[in-house]
């Protein structure tokens, strides 16, 4: 059987989980043949996942943090040559981590430090650049690292948070077609964690804005601000964009294309601002999929077991459990979910591909002793788990 989980929030790495729930299946079914394959969307872990794949060098560098104040980070360099592929993580500057408990404003907070993120990992000659989007503690829709890439901010209304976008002007952006045309030369893919819109409903200040701290208010004042920012970043572009030839080449329908774009409310709406420089955005599960060899394993698996830390209408949004499950199902193995919290019903389990769900904590009040010992908890649930769908 096969162990391919996710990270568990800040509580356990993708790799960490994997090490706790196999080690913990074989210890209650010691005659399984059990293998480990960690897993990333995008978010938190990206980088340390593939590293543990594909070798590699990591490089450290520093940018700038959500708060404005300098936060380490690293870049994976694979390969040489035209083949040369950078890898970096927006968690590592802009994640929600990063931002202390007392200071968590996503009107404020920025993405600068992942442009900064970016440059370096071009100076490291990489031709090609793959950022994993997830767990971030901003809603700016990418305005700050687009700073951070070099784009002119005079008026100091792009990089100050997701809030003062509301007062950005035309001018603000004068200077992003030539920034698009600078990256032109570097391809640039974006793995996004979720498939959501910018905005909407399930958008990035909708759907996530008040888990990084915003309130009802400051959720709908962050959505007025980045339709304010999309139109006018797309107007900036003018003819630059591919036109929709469904739609028409009006500049509303291409602004509409992108804010609706699957991902690109990924990360507080960073897919959409590096979609403006040319950037290509992919689901970051299936991508970590590919390059570790996930579908290889699954054809050598008779049960998977995946997980992440809280089980919820987000993952069925581009997240790795309904990933893996939708990979699983051409192979005929059943997928079961082991996660801190299971939120989603029989019926979504069932329409997603997945035969079973356990929650480490079943109810509210079991939370906090499974943040105590992430490790140990999880592993007590994996035993019971083990005896259930052990295959022999």
């Amino acid at each position: 059987m096969l162990v391919a989980p996710d990270g568990f929030g800040s509580s356990l790495t993708s790799a960490q989980a994997t090490t706790t729930m196999v080690a913990a299946w074989r210890a209650a079914a010691p005659h399984d043949d059990v293998r480990g394959c960690p897993l990333s969307d995008g978010g938190p872990g990206f980088v340390e996942t593939l590293h543990a794949t594909l070798g590699g060098e990591l490089v450290a560098v520093t940018v700038t943090g959500p708060v404005g104040r300098p936060v380490p980070a690293a870049v994976l360099v694979v390969g040489d040559g035209p083949a040369r592929t950078a890898y970096v993580e927006s968690a590592h500057a802009v994640g929600l981590a990063l931002v202390p408990a007392a200071e968590r404003d996503p009107t404020r907070t920025t993405t600068r430090g992942l442009g900064e993120l970016l440059v370096a990992a071009r100076g490291t000659g990489a031709r090609r650049v793959v950022v994993g989007l997830g767990g971030s503690g901003t809603n700016d829709a990418g305005a700050g690292a687009l700073v951070g890439l070099g784009l002119a901010d005079p008026h100091g209304r792009l990089g100050a948070g997701g809030g003062a976008l509301a007062g950005v002007e035309p001018g603000d952006l004068a200077g992003l077609a030539a920034l698009r045309a600078d990256w032109a030369g570097t391809e640039l893919l974006v793995a996004t964690d979720v498939d959501v819109p910018l905005l909407g409903l399930q958008g990035a200040s909708a759907g996530f804005a008040p888990q990084k701290g915003a309130t009802p208010e400051q959720a709908q004042d962050l959505e007025r601000a980045l339709a304010t920012f999309a139109r006018l970043a797309v107007d900036a572009l003018g003819g630059v964009l591919r036109p929709d030839l469904l739609a028409g080449a009006r500049p509303a329908s291409t602004s509409a294309r992108l804010t609706h774009a699957p991902g690109a409310g990924a990360a507080g709406g960073l897919g959409f601002g590096l979609a403006l420089v040319g950037a290509r955005v992919v689901p970051g599960a299936a991508l970590v999929a590919d390059l570790v060899g996930l579908d290889a394993a699954l054809a050598d698996a008779d049960l998977v077991v995946t997980g992440e830390g809280r089980f919820d209408w987000q993952s069925l949004h581009g997240k790795v459990a309904s990933l893996v499950a939708q990979r699983a199902l051409p192979h005929a193995v059943p997928t079961v979910v082991v996660a801190g919290q299971v939120l989603v019903g029989r019926r979504e389990l069932s329409a997603a591909g997945i035969t079973g769900a356990y929650a480490v904590s079943e109810q509210p009040d079991q939370v906090p002793a499974a943040l105590a010992d992430p490790a140990g908890t999880l592993a007590a649930r994996v035993t019971r788990v083990a005896r259930t769908w052990s295959p022999r």
